[in-house]
This record gives C-alpha cells, sequence and structure tokens, in this order.
C-alpha cells in the first residue's frame, strides 16, 4: 500500500518550470491570435477604403472628361472655340546614352531622374522644369500623358524608392509605410495624386524610382532631328502616349 501511495503522489506532482511554460504559452496563443484577428479586421477595413477611394476618383475622372467634352460642344454650338487648361503633368523619356555628353547636360539628366537609356519621369510643369528640359532637350522626348499610360506605367513598371533600393510595387503596405502620413496608402491614391499633381506631388514623384522602358517596337524614326522636323527628340505633346505604349 505504501509503494502505491508513492507512485500516485508522483504521478500527480507537476514541475513547477512545466507549469510555468504552460501558461506562458497559453497566453502567447492567445495573443497571437488576438493580433491576427485585429490584424485581419485592420487590412478588411484598409482594402474596403482603398475600394471606395478607387470608386471616388473614377467617378472623378468621368465628371471631368465629361465636362471637357460639354465644354468643347457648346462652344462648337456658339461657333467659338474652347481652350482647355494648361498641362500641369510631363512625361519625359530619354532617348540618347553617353555618348559626347556634356557634364552640365548629365547633371539636369540625373537630376530629371534620367540617369539611363530609355529612363522616363514625371515632371511638373513649372519655371525650373521648362529651363531643365531646354539644356537637355537633343537628348530627350517629351509630352502630355493621359491617365491611362499613368496608369500603365505604374502598375507595369513602377517600382519604389525605399532606402536607396528599389522596391518593386507588389502591395499596398510599401505605399502605406512610406507615404502614410500624406494620405497616399494605396496605388490608386498615388496614380490619383500623379495624374492630379496634387499637393504632395513631389514626395510621390520622389517615392517613384525612374521607369525602365524598352525600345519603342517599330525604334526610333530619327534621334538627332526634333520631333516637328519628322524626328524624335522634343515636344511630342498628347502624341507621346503613342511612344510610351510602344516602350511600356
Amino acid at each position: 500500500m505504501s509503494q502505491k501511495k508513492a507512485q500516485i503522489q508522483v504521478e500527480q506532482k507537476v514541475p513547477e518550470s512545466v507549469v510555468k511554460k504552460t501558461q506562458r504559452d497559453s497566453k502567447l496563443r492567445d495573443l497571437v491570435v488576438k493580433r491576427r484577428a485585429e490584424r485581419l479586421g485592420q487590412n478588411k477595413a484598409r482594402r474596403a477604403q482603398l475600394e471606395k477611394n478607387a470608386q471616388a476618383y473614377e467617378a472623378e475622372y468621368k465628371t471631368t472628361e465629361k465636362s471637357l467634352i460639354d465644354n468643347i460642344r457648346k462652344a462648337k454650338s456658339e461657333g467659338g472655340f474652347y481652350v482647355p487648361a494648361e498641362a500641369k503633368l510631363m512625361l519625359i523619356i530619354r532617348i540618347r546614352g553617353i555618348n559626347t555628353l556634356n557634364p552640365q547636360v548629365r547633371q539636369t539628366l540625373r537630376l530629371l531622374k534620367l540617369r539611363q537609356l530609355h529612363n522616363a519621369a514625371f515632371v511638373r510643369i513649372n519655371k525650373a522644369t521648362i529651363e531643365m528640359i531646354r539644356k537637355v532637350e537633343p537628348y530627350i522626348t517629351y509630352g502630355y500623358p493621359s491617365r491611362t499610360v499613368i496608369k500603365n506605367l505604374i502598375y507595369k513598371r513602377g517600382y519604389a524608392k525605399v532606402n536607396g533600393q528599389r522596391i518593386p510595387l507588389t502591395s499596398n503596405t510599401i505605399i502605406d509605410q512610406q507615404l502614410g502620413k500624406f494620405g497616399i496608402h494605396g496605388i490608386e491614391d498615388l496614380i490619383h495624386e500623379i495624374t492630379t499633381v496634387g499637393p504632395h506631388f513631389k514626395e510621390a514623384n520622389r517615392f517613384l524610382w525612374a521607369f525602365k522602358l524598352r525600345g519603342p517596337r517599330g525604334g526610333f524614326i530619327a534621334k538627332r532631328k526634333s520631333f516637328i522636323n519628322q524626328g524624335d527628340w522634343g515636344n511630342r505633346e498628347d502624341l507621346i502616349n503613342d511612344l510610351a505604349k510602344r516602350m511600356i
């Protein structure tokens, strides 16, 4: 009988370290489950908000396009002309390499984020950028990008610049971490900020790495001639969209 009692007592006794470990693991498990549920709830709310923003932007774009068409039709019916507002955004594409490149020209191209052949970048149109473009005009072609081209560039060729590294835009989390303080939480927010040249265009454009495009399908015509002289370099205005589509 004494041996059975001793055996029962030994079996019922659990080491204190095991008890503490079990309690700790239980608390950690509960904490992980709680944090996971919170994270899933936050992600769901964020996705709903991003979808709502995208719908609002799409409605805004359609309203703007409809207003432009209505103004053109009204002016035509009255026998006049409608002049749209001047463009605020420009897309610049580098079309020539580094041969016989002046140091001042090289530095200006770097400031425009055009370090390599077929690099492209967005630029806000103002006096300073126009002066920079004039210095490097024989090496670039530029114009006014459409919303479709902006969207395709960011979706298909868009990379982020994070701590000097080139990071692909595979998740809205990257955008939220870097630009969330400016109200830009997703890729549609980023596209809207670039398209409308919003108040935080500078930060959004700096966040984007220069677009690395391929050579245009069908090739260039004559890189050493200006566009108005049946060449390639210079201002293409709205026709930059055709070239960009062939290079994406």
